[in-house]
């Protein structure tokens, strides 16, 4: 609807008035002094305004005086577009205010058009809301997880520390240290497909399913794996793992490894040896996988150090040439400085490499390090 003096001047532009007539969304006009004069037909529909004389844009709003953020405070009247909201009997509007210039470049009109975003509002809370349950779930997850990492270990005739560096607030990282009896301590480092909260249901599976009584480590990932194939996993589900077991009386480490390309190494100042082991994750993609236990001795003074590729796999194109970083390897062979020392070191100097790159951290980084020790009481 025009106002009289407003019609007879624009009346060529029908055509125009038809397209703005035609919207669904609230369109009206309104001069420098706030007086509306112009508002298309579903503006004057659902709002049962049917005469514009005089009339301002908050009267038809229902409001006695302007609103806090009326356009003639604001720059529409001096060329520029200006975006605002407004609350109109309970539903939310976008209010998009644009200049009308005229030829010579003067501004003496703005046009604002209203759209109801009241739903996408309402669904924008409801996302908020979801996503404040969502991060409070992953928030105990996460503190979950961490409790289920090794804590305050004391092994007899046995050194541990590890570090373990998630990239996302769930970790597909886990690793884990034990006594199974008075002379044997199982030790393992795995590492599931993915990450988040998928990921970290699986290494809370291994946890919980891993038979830690078994004094063989290639029988025990055999049961792991026939107890993942029990369940209802998809392929892109696995699980790399080595697993060994330290016996404290004979010095023997036993271990068996389930596609873990991380060879784990042994480190002192006259020996660097991997223990390479080849192996199928734990997964549904063969039958009846082979797991074979090997055997090595580990005296005192040695490191074994164990890690995932999220250590090595950002400049090292073989995560298991690990051996190849002198900077590491002068680390875990310094017998002056304890374990966690050497972890905290060698973590740093990831994230030092990290930097040198440009890159962000994209895989979670975890490590160990296990070490006999002199015999006291074991």
């Amino acid at each position: 609807m025009f106002s009289p003096h407003f019609r007879s001047e624009y009346s060529s532009f029908k055509f125009i008035l038809d397209i703005l007539d035609g919207m669904d969304d609230w369109v009206r006009v309104v001069d420098r002094n706030n007086t509306v004069i112009f508002i298309n037909r579903s503006m004057e529909k659902d709002l049962g305004v049917y005469d514009l004389a005089g009339k301002k844009c908050y009267e038809i709003m229902g409001c006695g005086e302007p609103c806090e953020y009326c356009i003639t405070n604001k720059a529409v009247f001096e060329g520029k577009s200006y975006k605002k909201e407004e609350v109109f009997n309970g539903r939310i509007f976008s209010v998009m205010s644009s200049p009308i210039i005229a030829d010579d470049g003067s501004v003496n009109y703005a046009v604002e058009v209203l759209r109801d975003i009241t739903k996408e509002k309402e669904l924008e809370r409801e996302i908020i809301k979801k996503n404040l349950k969502l991060q409070h779930d992953l928030e105990m997850a996460r503190k979950l997880q961490m409790q289920l990492l090794p804590r305050d270990v004391k092994l007899p005739c046995l050194d541990f520390a590890y570090s373990y560096h998630p990239c996302d607030d769930l970790s597909g990282d886990m690793v884990n240290v034990f006594q199974i009896d008075k002379e044997r301590v199982g030790i393992y480092i795995a590492d599931v497909s993915g990450h988040g909260v998928s990921a970290s249901m699986l290494t809370i599976f291994i946890i919980s399913t891993l038979n830690k009584k078994n004094h063989s480590p290639s029988r025990a990932l055999y049961r792991l794996f026939k107890q993942f194939n029990a369940g209802d996993f998809d392929k892109d589900s696995y699980i790399t793992m080595f697993y060994g077991i330290y016996n404290t009386r004979t010095g023997i480490f036993t271990y068996a490894n389930a596609g873990h390309n991380c060879a784990p190494v042994i480190i002192s100042r006259d020996r660097v040896k991997k223990l390479c082991k080849p192996g199928i994750p734990i997964s549904n993609w063969v039958d009846s996988p082979s797991y074979h236990d090997s055997t090595i001795q580990l005296d005192t003074g040695d490191k074994l150090f164990l890690y995932t590729d999220g250590v090595t796999d950002q400049w090292l194109e073989d995560p298991g040439e690990i051996t190849s970083d002198s900077y590491i390897l002068e680390i875990l062979r310094d017998s002056n400085i304890d374990l966690n020392t050497a972890l905290s070191k060698i973590s740093r100097y990831v994230y030092t490499r990290l930097d040198q790159i440009g890159a962000k951290q994209k895989d979670d980084i975890t490590m160990a390090l296990i070490q006999p020790v002199q015999a006291r009481n074991c």
